[in-house]
C-alpha cells in the first residue's frame, strides 16, 4: 500500500545493494571508466588493477585461488557454463543432479537432453530435502561425467551434505559442481573443505549488485570457453569486463566476512521466534525443510486452507513483502517442484510461504509479520468454500 513503510522479507530473491558497495562502485562509472583490456594508458590499467584485486577478494571469501575465479553475469550463467562445458567437451555425458535443483540447472539439462547432447538422473530427497550419498553412489554410471548438487536450497533452505557427496563423486573420478547462490555471504564456505571442483554464485544474493556473479573452477578442471570473441577471463568468457560490478561484488564479499555472516546466529533466532509465534497462532501450518541443517535466514511454511499467493497479497497491503517460493518461478500456477519432491501434498504446496531475512531485518519487523499473517490466513479461510478447519 502506498505510503506504508516496507518490511522486506524476501532476501532469498534479492538483497538491497549495500550503500558501501555502491560507494565502492561509483568511481568505475565516471572517473575510472576504462576498459580493463586496454593496457596502453592509465584508465585502462586502473580498471585492470581493480578487476584483479576484486577477483582476489572474492577468492578469499571462498578459500580459492584468484586464478580459479571467473566473473560471469550471475549464477544462472555460471550453471549453464558448467553444464554446457560437459556437453561439449566430455565423452561422458551423463549428469547426476537432484530433484530440487534450481531451474538454472534443470532447464539447461532438459534442453541438452532433448537435443541429444547429454542424459541426466534426478536424485530423490527425503522429507527434509536432503540428498543421500548412498543414492548418489547407486546412480553413478560408467558414462557419468558430472555431479551437480546445490549447497542450500533456495526455497526451503536445507543445506546438503556436500562434503560427503563430493567424496562419493571423486571416489568415482567424477567432478563435482555446486550452486551456492543461497549460501555465499550467509554461511562460511571453503571450496577446499567442501571438496567441490566448481561453484556458482551471484552478487545480488549478498548485498552486491545485480548482473555480476562468478564461477569457481578448481585448477585442473576441464572448463571450455563459454563466450567467444575476446581474451577476457583467460579466454574463457569473452566480452568487456564489468569492472564496476566486480568491484561491487568484491566489496560485498568483504562485508560478508565482517558483517553479514557473523549476523547469521541472530537471524536464526529471529526465524525461530517467527516460527514459534506463527505455529501457535495458525492451526494446520507446516514447516518445510531441515529445521537444523539450513541457512540461518530462511523459513519455509505451508498453510492449509489458504493459497500462498493470496497470503502474499494480504501481507503486501500491510507493507510486508515475502515470497511463495522461488522468484524465478513467480507467477506460475504450478506447485513448487521442490516441495513436491519432499513429499508435500499438492494441495498443501499451494499454500507455501517463504520468509527470508538479512542483517537489516529487525525483531520489530518480525513482530509485525507475526501480527499480520494470522489475520490474513484467518480471512482467507473464512472466504474458502473448501476449508473445514
Amino acid at each position: 500500500m502506498e505510503g506504508t513503510p516496507i518490511i522486506y522479507f524476501d532476501n532469498a530473491a534479492t538483497t538491497r545493494t549495500d550503500p558501501e558497495v555502491l560507494d565502492a562502485m561509483r568511481p568505475f562509472f565516471c572517473e575510472k571508466f576504462g576498459n580493463a583490456s586496454s593496457q596502453y594508458y592509465d584508465t585502462g590499467r586502473q580498471a585492470r588493477t581493480a578487476l584483479e584485486e576484486s577477483r582476489g577478494k572474492l577468492a578469499a571469501l571462498l578459500g580459492a585461488g584468484a586464478d580459479e575465479v571467473f566473473f560471469t553475469a550471475g549464477a544462472t550463467e555460471s550453471d549453464n557454463w558448467v553444464i554446457q562445458s560437459l556437453a561439449l567437451t566430455d565423452s561422458k555425458k551423463h549428469v547426476i543432479t537432484s530433484a530440487i535443483e534450481h531451474h538454472a540447472i534443470l532447464e539447461p539439462l532438459a534442453f541438452l537432453k532433448k537435443n541429444g547432447y547429454c542424459d541426466f538422473t534426478l536424485l530423490p530427497v527425503d522429507s527434509l530435502g536432503r540428498v543421500s550419498p548412498d543414492d548418489l553412489r547407486k546412480a553413478i554410471r560408467p558414462d557419468t561425467g558430472l555431479v551437480s548438487i546445490m549447497h542450500a536450497n533456495n526455497e526451503i533452505g536445507t543445506i546438503q551434505p556436500i562434503r560427503e557427496l563430493s567424496t562419493v563423486a571423486h571416489d568415482a573420478g567424477i567432478p563435482f559442481h555446486t550452486d551456492a547462490c543461497q549460501s555465499v555471504g550467509k554461511v562460511e564456505l571453503d571450496v577446499v573443505e567442501l571438496g567441490v571442483d566448481l561453484l556458482s554464485l551471484s552478487a545480488h544474493k549478498f548485498h552486491g549488485p545485480k548482473g555480476i556473479g562468478a564461477l569457481y573452477a578448481r585448477k585442473g578442471v576441464r572448463l571450455t570457453a563459454f563466450l567467444h570473441g575476446g581474451g577476457q577471463e583467460s579466454r574463457r568468457r569473452a566480452g568487456t569486463s564489468n569492472v564496476a560490478g566486480a568491484v561491487g561484488m568484491a566489496k560485498a564479499a568483504e562485508l560478508a566476512g565482517s558483517r553479514y555472516i557473523p549476523d547469521g546466529p541472530r537471524q536464526a533466532t529471529v526465524i525461530e521466534d517467527i516460527w514459534k509465534a506463527l505455529s501457535a497462532a495458525i492451526p494446520k501450518m507446516h514447516r518445510n525443510g531441515d529445521p537444523v541443517g539450513r541457512i540461518p535466514n530462511l523459513l519455509s511454511l505451508c498453510v492449509e486452507g489458504a493459497e500462498g499467493e493470496a497470503i502474499l497479497g494480504y501481507l503486501d497491503m500491510s507493507g510486508i513483502q515475502v515470497s511463495s517460493g522461488s522468484a524465478c518461478t513467480s507467477g506460475s500456477l504450478e506447485p513448487s517442484h521442490v516441495l513436491l519432491a519432499c513429499g508435500v501434498p499438492v494441495e498443501r504446496a499451494h499454500g507455501s510461504i517463504r520468509i527470508s531475512l538479512s542483517h537489516e531485518s529487525t525483531q520489530e519487523d518480525a513482530l509485525k509479520l507475526i501480527d499480520a499473517m494470522p489475520k490474513a490466513v484467518a480471512r482467507l479461510r473464512e472466504m474458502s468454500v473448501t476449508w473445514k478447519g
